[in-house]
């Protein structure tokens, strides 16, 4: 029998395993939550569809034929699937276990994530990440991903947005550059510096500065063009000019005084600025793996964004 043959008779198998296992159609029916003549109807049916006698009905009790036992023991693997199937939804939904898909900027995963992996790990021994990095804004669901990390002003309707920390830009250098060819003291000063820049478009070149009401802006050059945040950093750190880094690329060496701020009253406006937010897609039960996820993200870098 094939499948869309089969599938009407679902409802029927299950009727006749319970008219068996109780023993009449009314305790069947009791269980089932239907009335004995549907389910009598249903019995029918599938001894109607199976060409063959399931049930040898008499006034006192119900007896199975032979070609009825060797179809009980086939309803029974298919119920016992469906309850396995059930259990085995219900455990991903209710204990964290199995493979969550993270997409999110290239310097956000090296920089924030990565170092948090470890503890996650520890924590939920049986979930598993896979992480991809990209600095393209990508689609929950058309690019098959549980979670997705955006940086934007404002994140896109449709999905379920939860606000991860302020992603800010700083204007730093190595102290050994700065002692070299001076620190800059105004924005214009920045054209006569080399400079590190993204260089994935022409307007790469031109970084805007704001400090109040007032916004400048400078065309900078410089021999070093990277489209990383982890390689200017380390093209800074090795003195080879002023660059513009993502705040939390840069934090741990300016904090050990192996950077220094570069005109730290300014305000740097370009791109990739704004909030980092979680997205996952709506109205859905989140597996329980994808929820200790959220909520362990929210809670390692929600601070961060708190402090400035």
């Amino acid at each position: 029998m094939d499948l869309l043959r089969a599938l009407p008779l679902l409802p029927c198998m299950v009727a006749f395993a319970k008219v068996v296992e109780t023993g009449s159609f009314t305790a069947a029916a009791r269980l089932l939550d239907a009335t004995p003549s549907a389910v009598s109807r249903q019995v029918a049916r599938l001894e109607r569809e199976l060409g063959v006698r399931l049930l040898q009905r008499t006034t006192r009790q119900l007896r199975l034929s032979e070609a009825g036992r060797e179809v009980l023991g086939h309803c029974r693997q298919l119920l016992n699937a469906a309850g396995a199937a059930l259990d085995s939804g219900l455990q991903h939904l209710e204990e964290p276990r199995g493979q969550v898909r993270l997409a999110m900027p290239k310097a956000v995963g090296y920089r924030l994530i990565a170092p948090l992996l470890p503890e996650f790990f520890q924590r939920y021994p049986d979930v598993d990440l896979q992480l991809r990095l990209d600095d393209r804004p990508l689609d929950p669901i058309a690019d098959d991903q549980d979670l997705l990390v955006r940086i934007t002003e404002q994140p896109p309707a449709g999905f379920v947005a939860r606000p991860l920390r302020e992603m800010d830009f700083v204007l730093c250098a190595s102290p050994t550059y700065l002692r070299r060819h001076g620190l800059p003291q105004q924005p214009q000063a920045l054209a006569e510096h080399e400079c590190l820049y993204l260089g994935e478009t022409p307007g790469d070149q031109r970084w805007q500065l704001r400090r109040g009401d007032r916004v400048e802006s400078v065309t900078v050059r410089g021999r070093l063009a990277c489209n990383h945040s982890g390689v200017r950093l380390e093209a800074t750190l090795a003195d080879l000019g002023i660059a513009c880094l993502p705040a939390f690329a840069a934090e741990a060496a300016l904090t050990e005084g192996r950077l220094l701020r570069v005109l730290p009253d300014w305000q740097y406006l370009g791109p990739y600025q704004g909030t980092a937010w979680l997205l996952y897609p709506p109205d859905r039960q989140l597996p329980a793996a994808v929820r200790v996820l959220v909520d362990f993200l929210l809670e390692r870098l929600r601070p961060a964004a708190a402090s400035g």
